[in-house]
């Protein structure tokens, strides 16, 4: 059997870790779980983590249990947030739910021959018919105010302007009893999740020991940060979503490519099912020869292939090469308007009458028309000069006439200013 903490140390994937749990999981195949918050229709990349914790755990022999938050989604979890969320209505809930376990599915192996095949669980399951009564006599009276008081998430919310409701004050209870039922109807014996949610897991091993004199286990993986100190998963457009259709594969695969290096060195490990002889090879050819972007390159590729597929990765790469490279007039025409858009999302878009284009018009007055140029002496010089590319055919003649015969999907023009500069023109 593979050492799972072991194999998780050197990927820098643990923090915290309750005694005996290594000897647990050397010793037997055993059940774990790690729960995931619906509170969006679509995980993020912050998900990527708890996700190959699981992914980790099948693959060195164990069972593991996704555990979608259905009524813990109702709740609203304090851990590391500094104000209450917004409570979602149960319809946008369920439709999360829905939404969450279908990517979960993808990631794990859920074939039922298997011994240590994965199964999904929903905490709504076991919670809608439980009684508030119930609930404080069942659960309440295992765990003192004292005890829940100590946890930093309790802690420091108290501390803070906004104070804590009641709600989520009982919410490392009601995940605590989530560890309890897998543990009595699953035989789950460990719960994993980020090191925010160690409080809330302890909370479980409590209830469990005390309840039913069950053994419980648990671990937590470090919280990512960038090496800027920035947001991991966040850019100016906010989150990068796992649903192709938030976050397309070609942005998904350019946030990767774009990982600083001190980033990368990290993310390789945590992110890649890569072995520990393959990364560090990929370490090697990397220092000295930052510029080429080894590792940036693979940890795109892995990554992408493992949330996408193996198409939109090579998609993703011949798309990144029309903004970047020259020879690509060919490509774009290849391009789908889909796949088009996905490439030009985020450039600046400029709007050109179609009605004018068909009768023609020079490319000078285009230029200057469409505000990518400020003046047509500025448009004449660059144009002369070799540095304007018209859906990447550079362009140095100012007889050169602009209609809508190189319309793309009848409909868009790429203009390339300089090395670095594009512009989308819309024309309907």
């Amino acid at each position: 059997m593979i050492n799972l903490i072991q194999e998780l140390q050197w990927r820098g994937m643990l923090q915290d870790i309750m005694p005996g749990t290594e000897e647990q999981l050397m010793k037997e195949m055993t059940i774990g779980y790690i729960g995931f918050d619906p509170t969006a229709d679509s995980l993020h990349i912050g998900s990527l983590v708890p996700i190959l914790l699981l992914k980790h755990l099948q693959r060195c022999g164990h069972k593991p249990i996704a555990l979608v938050g259905g009524a813990t989604g109702m709740v609203g979890d304090p851990s590391g947030k500094s104000e209450e969320r917004n409570l979602l209505s149960e319809d946008v809930l369920n439709h999360n739910v829905v939404c969450v376990k279908a990517q979960l599915e993808k990631f794990l192996d859920f074939t039922a021959t298997q011994p240590n095949a994965a199964e999904m669980a929903n905490n709504y399951d076991w919670f809608k018919d439980f009684t508030f009564l119930n609930f404080i006599k069942e659960v309440g009276k295992y765990i003192t105010v004292n005890y829940m008081m100590s946890k930093d998430s309790v802690r420091k919310r108290l501390e803070g302007d906004n104070g804590m409701s009641f709600t989520e004050f009982t919410y490392q209870l009601v995940q605590g009893y989530d560890f309890y039922w897998l543990n009595k109807n699953k035989g789950c014996k460990l719960q994993m999740g980020g090191s925010d949610q160690w409080g809330n897991i302890v909370t479980g091993t409590e209830i469990i020991r005390k309840k039913s004199g069950g053994e419980a286990f648990a671990f937590t993986c470090p919280l990512l940060t960038k090496a800027d100190g920035g947001k991991f998963g966040k850019t100016e457009k906010g989150n990068i979503w796992l649903d192709p259709k938030k976050t397309s594969p070609y942005q998904f695969y350019q946030f990767w490519l774009n990982a600083a290096d001190a980033d990368a060195e990290k993310y390789i490990k945590i992110f890649t099912l890569l072995s520990r002889e393959e990364i560090d090879t990929l370490l090697a050819q990397h220092k000295g020869n930052e510029h080429q972007r080894v590792l940036q390159k693979k940890l795109a590729e892995e990554v992408t292939c493992f949330v996408h597929s193996r198409s939109d990765y090579d998609f993703a790469v011949k798309a990144s090469e029309i903004l970047f490279n020259n020879d690509t007039a060919e490509i774009l025409q290849q391009l789908t308007e889909e796949q088009l858009l996905q490439v030009m999302e985020g450039l600046p878009t400029v709007d050109f009458s179609k009605t004018v284009a068909a009768t023609g018009v020079d490319i000078v007055s285009f230029l200057a028309e469409t505000k990518i140029f400020p003046s047509k002496s500025e448009a004449r010089k660059m144009v002369q000069g070799g540095g304007v590319s018209i859906n990447k055919i550079k362009t140095d003649s100012i007889e050169t006439v602009i209609t809508v015969d190189g319309l793309l999907h009848q409909k868009y023009l790429l203009v390339q200013k300089g090395k670095k500069n594009y512009y989308l023109v819309t024309m309907e």
